[in-house]
């Protein structure tokens, strides 16, 4: 076999074997093959799609680029959450504590940010000496002390995917349904899940444009989760808009902080509920998504959800004084400029996806493979669609280190809001449940 002919037959439509997919993916960890033949072979994926075949046999190859975690001796079931990506959708980091708190095993194997959205990873590196790069046995080890970690993709844990992961940022392939599903599928694999909660966004905010093609991408991570033996359900959620009031790594740091005490904006609560009860209800720790909310619920009012992740803080070398000191603890911009609206009226529009290459323009996104992230800066909102504004009033805050793409940054923004003397409709957070 030869990457010249496999990428020629990917990019004619053709159909690759499983023996052909392996060893692309083989290849590719062992630097046999170049990132730039890759990113050519992604294009062509990109363009021309997969059979279902192809995407099970290349989602099983990146699962078995490393180990799988073996979980044996650990009672009960692993319940894994996992977001498709979105502008201030810092869920998984008030959801893994929580959800632990209630007397189940999470552990997670999180990524970096794509584009404009956000990632776990690059959140919790936000706090200082937090160590995402556990090793597999740090990682069981805690899971056995705790019931909680979160780690990124390493050299040992299903590597393939991980240099994969970077190349779609830098290609522009990112939207791609084959390759989101065998990502996140493989990384669950890798992870030995047993239930898997998937949130699907649709909006401008995400990478899927349409609700047709959210629902198609949830029924095949689903199908494919039941294959290689993960309990598979989706939530189809709104990212028109943010989630939430904070856009950035330390900044949604805060805001989980601010969750787990019991305040934080509405919207995220309300997904935080939805998501965490169906963990539950999969994980037998509830019969229905009702009292697994409230379950949750009481576990904030009690602190034990915060507690946890205290634990899961000091477990893996961060410094927990962030709990109740995050302002002194975690990174601070230099300055924090005021974005202000010079017209009256309901905030009608509040487009994610500017919103998030806003906030990356400030430097808390990557806009190439090696961008370096600036955890300090972001975006705090202070209105939601629907919301009234008066002339002069404040519709965020910038938080910002870096004065280069300000301007562009602030256009860009601005360019999302839109304010009409019409109260807009109520928004759907939530469109569907899908098992």
């Amino acid at each position: 076999m030869q990457i010249l002919n496999l990428i020629s037959k990917k990019r004619s439509g053709g159909i690759l074997n499983k023996e052909e997919i392996g060893y692309i993916v083989k290849g590719f960890v062992e630097e046999e093959i170049p990132e730039y033949q890759i990113a050519a072979l992604i294009m062509a994926i990109f363009l021309k799609g997969m059979s279902r075949e192809e995407i099970s046999s290349f989602t099983q190859a990146l699962a078995l680029s490393g180990e799988i975690i073996n979980w044996t001796g650990i009672e009960g079931k692993r319940v894994d959450k996992h977001s498709t990506g979105g502008v201030g959708d810092g869920t998984s980091l008030v959801l893994a504590p929580l959800v632990a708190a209630a007397g189940i095993s999470v552990p997670m194997i999180c990524g970096r940010g794509l584009g404009h959205t956000g990632g776990t990873v690059d959140k919790l590196e936000s706090i200082p000496g937090f160590k995402t790069d556990l090793s597999i046995q740090q990682f069981i080890e805690q899971i056995k002390q705790i019931g909680v970690a979160i780690i990124g993709q390493t050299d040992k844990i299903n590597p393939a995917d991980k240099k994969i992961y970077a190349l779609r940022n830098a290609t522009a392939t990112v939207e791609s349904i084959p390759l989101i599903a065998s990502s996140i599928i493989s990384k669950k694999i890798a992870g030995g899940a047993d239930v898997l909660i998937l949130d699907v966004k649709v909006g401008k905010g995400s990478f899927i444009k349409k609700k047709d093609r959210a629902k198609k991408l949830a029924e095949l991570m689903i199908e494919m989760g039941k294959e290689f033996g993960i309990k598979t359900m989706a939530l189809i959620t709104n990212m028109d808009y943010p989630l939430g009031w904070m856009v950035g790594n330390a900044l949604e740091i805060k805001q989980a902080i601010d969750v787990l005490k019991g305040e934080g904006p509405e919207n995220f609560k309300e997904l935080i509920f939805c998501l965490g009860g169906w963990m539950l209800v999969e994980g037998n720790r509830v019969k229905n998504i009702e009292e697994g909310k409230e379950l949750l619920k009481e576990l904030i009012e009690q602190g034990k959800g915060l507690e946890k992740f205290e634990q899961m803080i000091v477990a893996q070398g961060g410094d927990s004084r962030v709990i109740d000191n995050p302002d002194k603890i975690l990174p601070q911009a230099k300055e924090k400029i005021k974005i202000q609206t010079l017209q009256q009226g309901y905030l009608q529009d509040l487009d994610a996806r500017k919103v998030g290459v806003a906030a990356m323009l400030l430097g808390s996104g990557r806009e190439k493979v090696d961008s370096l992230i600036d955890c300090a800066v972001g975006i705090q909102l202070h209105k939601k669609v629907g919301d009234t504004v008066e002339k002069g009033e404040t519709l965020a805050t910038f938080h910002v280190n870096n004065q280069d793409k300000l301007h562009l940054a602030q256009e860009m923004f601005l360019s999302g809001c839109r304010i009409t003397k019409r109260k807009p409709k109520k928004i759907s957070l939530i469109y569907e449940e899908i098992k």
